[in-house]
């Protein structure tokens, strides 16, 4: 069972007709009981780091969403929004601590020569050797909507990346049981739908 965790600011309905096209038996999860249910959580996410982690608590999940992910080992991808929080903290409206199961900060993005946020199609760039790579096309291209990115991460925990102006956006992430996509992958067409496929049925 694949629980996508409500907590106010994910984009539930699209998340979950991408699992239901895949054949994937899921459901939305919006309280801890409905989370132990689980065998694997999805964490999807649009608005603000600071008002995410504030729902997340407010929704009294916050502990058991760690003790899934630190104690029991169970995988959880996080997307978008999702992805960000997983990371030790974010600097949108503030410092806010995150999840910390990935080591690094959210920051903006400032450039003025680019456009901010970075809206649309961006190629996936490979950054080391990793089974998932082996069930999407060999140039991945992936849909990004944000203007914060993970920074100061371990090298270790990033599996691909794309270029945005002077930036290299950390674009898929992951440690140990936790998965990362900075980009929609239920937006992203077959490659999208392949790394949703992959978290399902393969990862950890």
């Amino acid at each position: 069972m694949i629980g996508i965790i409500d907590y106010g600011m994910g984009n539930l309905a699209s998340v979950q007709n991408a699992c239901n096209h895949l054949g994937v038996e899921n459901r939305i999860v919006s309280d801890p009981d409905a989370l132990k249910t689980c065998d694997k959580l999805i964490l999807p996410g649009v608005g603000a780091f600071r008002d995410s982690m504030q729902n997340i608590h407010d929704s009294g999940m916050y502990e058991t969403i760690c003790q899934f992910v630190k104690e029991e080992k169970k995988p959880l991808l996080g997307i978008c929004l999702g992805m960000q929080v997983l990371f030790e903290a974010g600097q949108e409206d503030g410092y806010t601590p995150g999840f910390g199961f990935l080591k690094g900060q959210v920051i903006p993005m400032t450039d003025a020569s680019i456009r901010i946020p970075h809206i649309g199609w961006n190629q996936l760039e490979k950054a080391q050797e990793h089974p998932i790579f082996k069930e999407v096309s060999p140039r991945p291209f992936v849909y990004f909507v944000h203007s914060y990115y993970a920074s100061d991460m371990d090298p270790a925990d990033l599996l691909g990346y794309c270029h945005y102006g002077p930036y290299q956006i950390p674009g898929l992430v992951y440690h140990e049981n936790v998965l990362g996509a900075q980009f929609h992958p239920e937006k992203s067409a077959e490659d999208g739908l392949a790394i949703l496929k992959y978290f399902v049925e393969e990862f950890v």
